[in-house]
């Protein structure tokens, strides 16, 4: 099966070169003959993770064989709490014994965990080998996959350990996660509502407009969305790879939803957490009078719509989320900073900075007890 009307093609440069995400539904069927003229290698190691490998992993792997490429499938068990070293070293080895050299290249298929872990994997074996990204759920068709940023956590936070690798090509097919629970999809959404809130008002008020068809899976509706955010995404990335300068402003809500994330043993799904960050973030950027007060509500409106909770869950403490906070990628000169909305579509830059010092005292006033939790 081929995409219906051609894929939607988006360019997104990096320091090794442009690369090509496309989206279209159907286009997974097409991914022998997508491999052949974007990341052509002696052999290819499909990694995934224990649920998608049963579900795409396997097929995937013998329409792979039937189209004369040389691939093997590695899994591991699905879930957060494999986003670790330990994988990463488990990982690296199997691909060492089963004989993979620097002529290969990895498909990384599934969720960001995977994207993550996969991409990791890929960035320091032999040193680094290409890395095809075929996101399978909706967070990492609109988000994870695109960017090259790979990592695991590990005990201090999220995400902590990592590379910049950019893939050779983003595979994301609508037609997936379509077929995805509606609780998965509205994962998903947050990222989608981010892009949004930060880049485009309009984007913001279609996706309002639209949640009830995209939480149903209606694969039209979540092809537009994929492919606007990956726009917006790519646009971001392509002028500021490094995490520089303007990449900065991809992290509103993420680093409170990281802290919380971490608080909470990584139970929380990180839509959740990055909605309830993107509350709290909104919030703190009122008090501190960069935000318009109406931002708040707006974000309300449309995450309800989403239908996950976004207060504070009751497995992190104030505490816990202010010691995550200090060891986040983002600190500078011992002061968290955060990324605020002048109003929706825009992101508030003083001094030419995106994000803003933050005083521990403000944080923590917003992270207390009170905080409405479920």
């Amino acid at each position: 099966m081929t995409a219906e009307a051609g894929p939607i093609a988006v360019t997104t440069r990096g320091a090794a070169g442009p690369y090509q995400v496309l989206v279209g539904r159907g286009l997974l069927g097409s991914l022998a003959t997508l491999l052949e003229e974007y990341a052509p290698a002696h052999r290819y190691a499909l990694v995934s993770d224990s649920n998608v490998a049963l579900l795409y992993g396997e097929p995937t792997i013998n329409r792979l064989k039937d189209a004369g490429l040389n691939a093997e499938l590695f899994t591991f068990q699905a879930g957060e709490r494999s986003k670790s070293r330990a994988m990463w070293s488990e990982l690296t080895d199997r691909l060492l014994h089963a004989g993979f050299g620097r002529d290969s290249c990895l498909i990384a298929m599934g969720g960001g965990v995977t994207g993550d872990l996969g991409g990791f994997v890929a960035a320091t074996y032999m040193r680094g080998i290409p890395v095809v990204q075929v996101p399978t759920s909706l967070v990492a068709m609109i988000d994870a996959s695109i960017g090259g940023k790979t990592g695991v956590d590990v005990e201090a936070g999220k995400n902590l350990v990592g590379a910049f690798h950019a893939p050779n090509l983003v595979v994301a097919d609508p037609n997936v996660v379509a077929t995805l629970p509606r609780v998965e999809r509205a994962q998903g959404m947050i990222e989608a509502v981010k892009h949004g809130a930060i880049m485009d008002e309009a984007y913001f008020d279609e996706l309002d407009r639209e949640m009830p068809a995209l939480l149903d899976g209606d694969a039209a509706s979540l092809e537009r969305a994929v492919a606007r955010s990956v726009e917006l995404k790519s646009s971001v990335v392509s002028e500021d790879e490094r995490e520089a300068g303007r990449r900065e402003i991809l992290n509103f809500g993420h680093t409170l939803g990281h802290a919380i994330e971490a608080a909470c043993s990584f139970l929380v799904p990180h839509g959740t957490a990055v909605a309830c960050g993107m509350i709290l973030e909104a919030r703190l950027g009122v008090s501190l009078g960069v935000t318009d007060p109406g931002v708040v509500e707006r974000l309300e409106e449309v995450l309800g719509r989403v239908g996950l909770p976004t207060g504070i869950p009751d497995g992190a403490t104030p505490n816990d989320i202010m010691v995550y906070l200090s060891s986040d990628k983002k600190v500078r000169q011992g002061r968290t900073r955060f990324v605020f909305l002048s109003r929706i579509g825009a992101v508030h830059l003083a001094d030419g900075s995106w994000s803003q010092p933050v005083e521990e005292d403000a944080v923590l006033s917003l992270v207390k007890p009170e905080a409405t939790a479920f």
